[in-house]
């Protein structure tokens, strides 16, 4: 198969979908390997740096001419739509559920599109877990910065110092971004509250931290109750594969201090506070009744080097699975990818997505062989 890496082209997405040791890992499975000029330049890969791994470098209009398979790392933009064949392969974080243009391009196109983020095996999304991680740390961060007066922040610091109050965040999730910016805000010194609907996982939570972090049940008296003192509230409620439902409306504003800073890690899948609206590196916050909002989509862009390496440990093995067998052949022989494909042939192939849009939902193993 010919395997095509694009070029990011979301506002300051520096990662790459293929470095050169995953080129050579698809050139030594027999596939051949095409490279979009520029492609790795925001990590500091030349493109002699993937040809010494054997790929071809190519433009963009020549590489998806040429290519069966597509790999990204963020959803096709509408100038992209342009490029894409009948029939490719698209392997890429998608979200499609927040994104009713884009399912409808991938369908008219009869794409196989695979989503990053819906790969599930045992119960876990193993290629949605690291930028998880890397965007649970960066929430508490933000949340930091635009703390700061200068951003329209109350002018707290999380930490405290000696004498002086220590600030709260409040992490709305006990997934894998939740826990990990309970642990950066716990390490920063913060006073830390995370709510959750899994008692186990809470429990955990509770013995990870010895007990020196609040962990409650997520319902509305608690999240209201726990926000009304809170510097920073990171949103991470996750659905797979479906619009993240809303955890906080406007009128519940009102009850935060004023320059308090939301952070939504959600706003791929639609984002879980109703006031979010994505917003960009370049333009990464608004406010509205007086609190700060911080929705970047593309998070981990802002730490390219270190996601494009943790990302690609992840997902280049469920790649060379649908390079070497193909859609029909990786749905048939792993149930994760059957989890992964969202639209195949003109069909939409996720649940979550098909509720979204109300469209109809084809089940992945009508297709697999037998």
């Amino acid at each position: 198969m010919i395997i095509g890496c694009a070029k990011e082209v979301k506002d300051q997405e520096f990662r790459v979908g293929l470095i050169p040791v995953d080129v050579m890992e698809y050139i030594n499975h027999g596939h051949e390997v095409l490279i979009e000029t520029g492609a790795g330049v925001g990590i500091d890969i030349s493109d002699k740096d993937y040809e010494k791994a054997g790929a071809k470098i190519v433009s963009k209009e020549e590489l998806f001419e040429k290519a069966g398979m597509i790999i990204k790392v963020k959803e096709p933009t509408p100038e992209e739509y342009k490029f894409f064949r009948k029939g490719q392969i698209l392997y890429t974080y998608l979200h499609l559920a927040a994104d009713e243009k884009l399912t409808k391009m991938l369908l008219d196109k009869e794409i196989s599109a695979f989503a990053y983020e819906t790969i599930q095996e045992n119960n876990k999304l193993p290629c949605l877990a690291p930028m998880s991680a890397i965007a649970g740390r960066l929430a508490v961060v933000q949340g930091c910065k635009y703390l700061e007066k200068t951003y329209g922040g109350n002018g707290m610091l999380l930490s405290g110092l000696t004498g002086v109050k220590k600030g709260k965040v409040v992490i709305l999730g006990s997934g894998v971004v939740g826990l990990n910016a309970a642990q950066l805000a716990f390490g920063l010194g913060a006073e830390v509250v995370i709510l959750g609907r899994n008692a186990e996982r809470l429990d955990y939570i509770d013995h990870v931290f010895d007990g020196k972090i609040t962990t409650l049940y997520s319902n509305i008296a608690n999240i209201l109750d726990s926000i009304k003192d809170a510097d920073v509230i990171i949103g991470t409620a996750l659905v797979p594969g479906a619009k993240t439902p809303k955890l906080l409306e406007r009128k519940h504003l009102k009850y935060m201090k004023k320059g308090a800073v939301i952070v939504d890690v959600a706003i791929d899948q639609g984002g879980c506070f109703e006031t979010s609206k994505a917003t960009t590196h370049s333009n990464p916050i608004y406010e509205v009744d007086g609190i700060i909002h911080y929705a970047v989509g593309n998070m981990p862009g802002a730490v390219a080097k270190s996601a494009t390496m943790a990302l690609l440990n992840a997902t280049t093995p469920y790649g060379l699975k649908i390079a070497n067998l193909g859609v029909i052949g990786a749905i048939t022989c792993f149930e994760s990818l059957r989890y992964g494909l969202n639209t195949y042939k003109g069909h939409c192939t996720h649940e979550g997505v098909a509720k979204a849009f109300n469209i109809t939902y084809t089940e992945p193993k009508t297709f697999i062989e037998h």
